[in-house]
């Protein structure tokens, strides 16, 4: 195959190039030791999966103790975790990618068996979800401390070498939570209005940057949901508005995070264009835009790079490791789309992200195999 859009360079606002145009999507793997640092497991899985790709946005790493929303999440939240992450960063980069280590704080979304027992968000409203725990509501002090605690995970990316952060704004972990009207009924100036639900991502990106800036190289990433199942919830306008300000920020791109790329709304059936396509319409001109979303094969990434300038590929790596060269090399007929229950080691994944995967039905195809 030749002339793909998808190995293009492409050069960030800061001026970093990417080789190409595809970049693994962050995924939680379950992998990192008890004290948060990064696992042999974890570094070998990155390894696999870095050759090709043009950028890894790692794994959701928490910026405070009372932010992880995994159990053996890798941590970024004190200075201890350094050399930890600094192997990360030198494994990705070592393969020929750029690094990117993804930041956030889970809120109301952490096992409150990892945060002492209490979970905090925005507000004491509870997700909607079986057995939920309702979350306690962050002090306003509180609320500054986690924006601060936001610049010093910054910091400690760029000491472990990091390329780059992507700030975690979707998936419905905190940040998320102040821009959600569900989740944030607060009536200070975290609350209420959508201007002041915004206040808190925006303060996070200032936050960040402030840090970042000492690095005119250093990119700085934002990621998020456009949507929430939930009423209230937050609407496409709502996002819309986010947009707009993130676009006037100094960012390198904009992450949006959905589960089927060229799908329409899930809030209004009317509403049958992608959400990334109108992100794109919207500030594509200001700032770059990555898609994301049940993206499999050369063809379908070749599709949405009509109408995005990058894509993020997620359980497609972990099924196919070597996606990208084999693209490159014209050796299409031997991609994976479909997970083969026997290929975990070959395809050099930790046991525990491997038990999630084939214990939750529809989440990959899976490879009918014939006894």
């Amino acid at each position: 195959m030749a002339n793909e859009k998808m190995f293009d360079t492409f050069t960030l606002p800061n001026g970093v190039t990417l080789k190409n145009r595809i970049m693994m999507a962050p995924m939680t793997n379950y992998a990192a030791e008890e004290n948060g640092e990064v696992s042999e497991a974890e570094l070998a899985y990155y390894a696999e999966r870095s050759g090709g790709v043009g950028a890894v946005i790692t794994a959701c790493a928490n910026v405070t103790a009372d932010g992880q929303g995994f159990p053996n999440e890798f941590g970024a939240e004190r200075d201890e975790l350094v050399p930890s992450l600094k192997r990360l960063a030198t494994t990705i980069q070592d393969q020929g990618a750029k690094a990117i280590l993804q930041i956030f704080h889970a809120g109301r979304m952490a096992p409150p068996e990892l945060v002492g027992g209490q979970t905090v968000s925005a507000s004491a409203v509870a997700p909607e979800r079986e057995g939920a725990m309702t979350p306690r509501a962050l002090e306003a002090e509180e609320v500054e401390a986690i924006i601060e605690a936001f610049g010093q995970a910054t910091r400690r990316a760029m000491e472990a070498g990091f390329d780059g952060v992507e700030i975690h704004g979707a998936n419905t972990y905190l940040i998320q939570q102040f821009v959600s009207p569900h989740s944030n009924r607060r009536d200070d100036k975290w609350g209420g209005s959508l201007e002041k639900r915004l206040a808190f991502p925006l303060a996070v990106v200032d936050a960040v940057e402030a840090v970042a800036k000492q690095d005119p190289s250093f990119i700085v990433g934002y990621r998020f949901s456009p949507e929430e199942v939930e009423n209230p919830g937050i609407t496409l306008d709502d996002t819309m508005q986010l947009v707009d300000a993130l676009a006037k920020k100094d960012l390198d791109y904009l992450h949006v995070s959905v589960m089927d790329f060229f799908a329409g709304s899930i809030r209004d059936q009317n509403e049958t264009r992608s959400p990334i396509s109108l992100v794109q319409e919207r500030v594509g001109q200001h700032v770059p835009v990555i898609g994301v979303g049940s993206l499999h094969t050369p063809e379908e990434v070749e599709r949405s790079l009509e109408v995005v300038p990058l894509v993020a590929l997620g359980r497609e790596l972990i099924m196919e490791p070597k996606w990208v060269e084999k693209v490159e090399a014209g050796d299409t007929a031997s991609i994976r789309t479909e997970l083969d229950p026997s290929a975990q080691a070959e395809l050099v994944v930790p046991d525990a992200l491997w038990q999630g995967i084939t214990s939750r039905p529809g989440w990959f195809p899976i490879k009918q195999t014939t006894k």
